[in-house]
């Protein structure tokens, strides 16, 4: 089972270090007359407020249901992902404006110390990436992937800063742009991310079918005895977890008690399978031979008249 509460602790820690970082940066940036390394900076700012969005986010998004939210408070953290990804994008579009401006406005050459501060950003950032991203995966979280992939985009814009402040150290002063075309090409790279994280939490906030979760629980079901077919089985995403809607047939003989418990066994055998399942709603309906075993994840055709859910 995973822990739900790991992408809040990634999160507060990614606040901490990139509060450090953007400080390093920046002080390193300004005394080296790197822009590359300011832009940097900018970026791990960008850092903080997206991890504290996101850590906010998971916090309110962990919460139970409750009479005002009776189906939960995951959605918020789709909206924090989609907030991220657009902050990422913005920060992108920010620094290649600055940069732009840079490549024609002559300026000193980059410091050679500034080199060693942006090594020890990439393998901070790195590691920074990996541990927010095994969280995330382990979690299903939207919100958790765009900060652990915002701490990605700052190390590739640390290794792009790196290169082209190696090119002017090693130019001379001609080559000086180096380090702003750098903080170009890098925030080609940021923009492509954010957008990129922003199809992840649309999706979510309009409940986008998952079919590969969808077949696991039909197939769990299936396996329970006097389950005699899956009409239907979507699933959509909310937050860290799933929800599920289901139409199951059962033997036209059933009683009403019968199915109702029929319905309880089958909830359980999927939330022990698949501890990311939160909630499972069961249409019952008669059993009818040929079509047996049918699964849609649509919803055309369906009638709903005389539900009896369980």
């Amino acid at each position: 089972m995973s822990d739900r509460t790991s992408p809040e602790r990634v999160a507060l820690i990614g606040v901490v270090v990139n509060a450090a970082l953007a400080v390093t940066k920046l002080l390193a940036g300004i005394l080296g007359h790197s822009f590359a390394l300011v832009a940097d900076a900018v970026e791990s700012l960008v850092d903080i407020i997206g991890s504290a969005v996101v850590w906010g986010a998971l916090r309110y998004g962990g919460r139970p249901a409750d009479e005002e939210h009776p189906f939960g408070h995951g959605k918020i953290e789709a909206l924090a992902g989609l907030a991220v990804a657009l902050l990422i994008f913005a920060a992108g579009l920010g620094i290649a404006v600055e940069a732009g401006r840079q490549i024609v406005s002559p300026h000193e050459s980059p410091r050679p110390f500034t080199l060693f501060v942006l090594i020890g950003v990439v393998v901070v950032k790195e590691t920074m990436y990996q541990i927010a991203h095994r969280a995330a995966t382990k979690t299903s979280s939207n919100a958790a992937l765009s900060d652990a992939w915002h701490h990605r985009s700052d190390a590739i814009t640390s290794a792009f800063a790196f290169a082209g402040i190696t090119v002017a150290l090693i130019g001379g002063p001609k080559w000086a742009p180096a380090d702003d075309w750098a903080a170009l090409l890098a925030s080609g790279v940021i923009m492509y991310n954010g957008l990129r994280l922003c199809r992840g939490p649309f999706s979510e906030l309009m409940d986008e079918h998952t079919p590969e979760v969808a077949e696991r629980v039909r197939e769990a079901t299936l396996a329970m005895s006097d389950v005699k077919g899956v009409e239907r089985c979507e699933v959509r995403r909310s937050g860290r977890g799933y929800r599920v809607v289901m139409h199951v047939e059962v033997d036209a003989h059933m009683s009403v008690a019968e199915s109702h418990r029929l319905t309880g066994r089958v909830k359980q055998a999927i939330r022990e399978q698949y501890s990311e399942v939160d909630s499972v709603l069961i249409h019952i309906e008669p059993f009818e031979g040929a079509r047996a075993g049918v699964s849609s994840s649509s919803p055309n055709g369906s009638d709903d008249s005389n539900r009896a859910e369980g």
